[in-house]
């Protein structure tokens, strides 16, 4: 068990739910507590594929499920040249030729209809502590329906677009008000996305952007100016996902100082992961 957990000592492991589970962007950022057995994730991802991969390398606290998450209702999902461009939305042509290499990667090579889930109607989801979400346009749709499971929810990590790429897709702003509603503020961004206009390619690299913005993941945290905003459970969640998933150290300390003030946790708890971040740098 790391310190952090320790000085903590949380009731349970950290719930994690990760909409859009394929794995085709990299590690994601729950990777070290997952091999540290500090969080449990329950995923979802509708290509039959992608799932029965995720489902051959999960550990034990793993689990996938197929459902595409909305509405509720039937819906179509278009399977794009690009897999990680695949979305209930459709591309959208005029939006794509802008972009490099887009025109290419939006094609839809297959339509698949799919009866979606909302996210409050998922019966195997008890706790969700983290939601990261990356569904080309459907992040709004999974937020609206699952409203009674986010409740308690500390963090939420989303993908936006500043273009959006999809019929329908709401941009930046619509998803930044719909998170705020939901009382999170904005924390950091991460994997930010700047991609040249067509046809500008500098050194055969048509992905070499220089200054037009496309997406970015945001990470929202739960309003964290009023102790009363959340219960000590969800502060100590909140720092051990600010800590161990986007090196938030700052957000972490202030969780920890506010569950001291709480009298939740020991009252030399910021001294000792003070001293912690110290002899890590140090080594």
């Amino acid at each position: 068990m790391d310190l952090l957990t320790q000085i903590l000592a949380p009731q349970r492991p950290t719930a994690i739910v990760d909409v859009g589970a394929n794995p085709i962007d990299g590690d994601p950022p729950y990777k070290a507590m997952l091999e540290a057995g500090l969080c449990e994730v329950i995923g979802f991802e509708p290509l039959a594929h992608a799932l029965e991969k995720l489902d051959q390398t999960k550990g034990l606290h793993e689990r996938y499920l197929p459902y595409a998450l909305g509405d509720g209702t039937e819906r179509t999902l278009h399977v794009c040249e690009l897999e990680g461009m695949t979305s209930l939305l459709e591309p959208d042509p005029a939006q794509l030729a802008l972009f490099n290499l887009f025109p290419m990667w939006g094609q839809v090579k297959t339509q698949i209809p799919v009866i979606t889930k909302k996210l409050d109607d998922v019966a195997e989801i008890a706790q969700v502590d983290f939601l990261k979400m990356d569904v080309q346009g459907g992040e709004r749709e999974v937020l609206a329906h699952g409203r009674a499971k986010l409740k308690d929810a500390v963090v939420v990590q989303t993908e936006v677009s500043f273009v959006p790429l999809y019929k329908n897709q709401p941009p930046f702003g619509e998803i930044d008000l719909a998170m705020r509603e939901l009382g999170f503020l904005p924390h950091c961004v991460t994997g930010t996305k700047i991609w040249p206009l067509s046809p500008m390619v500098i050194g055969n690299q048509p992905n070499r952007g220089i200054r037009q913005l496309l997406e970015t993941d945001m990470v929202y945290v739960r309003d964290i100016s009023r102790a009363e905003n959340m219960s000590a459970e969800q502060w100590k969640h909140l720092a051990l996902v600010a800590h161990h998933c986007f090196g938030s150290y700052d957000l972490a300390l202030k969780a920890i100082v506010i569950l001291m003030e709480l009298g939740a946790v020991p009252a030399d708890a910021n001294k000792r992961y003070l001293a912690s971040l110290t002899s890590r740098k140090a080594n």
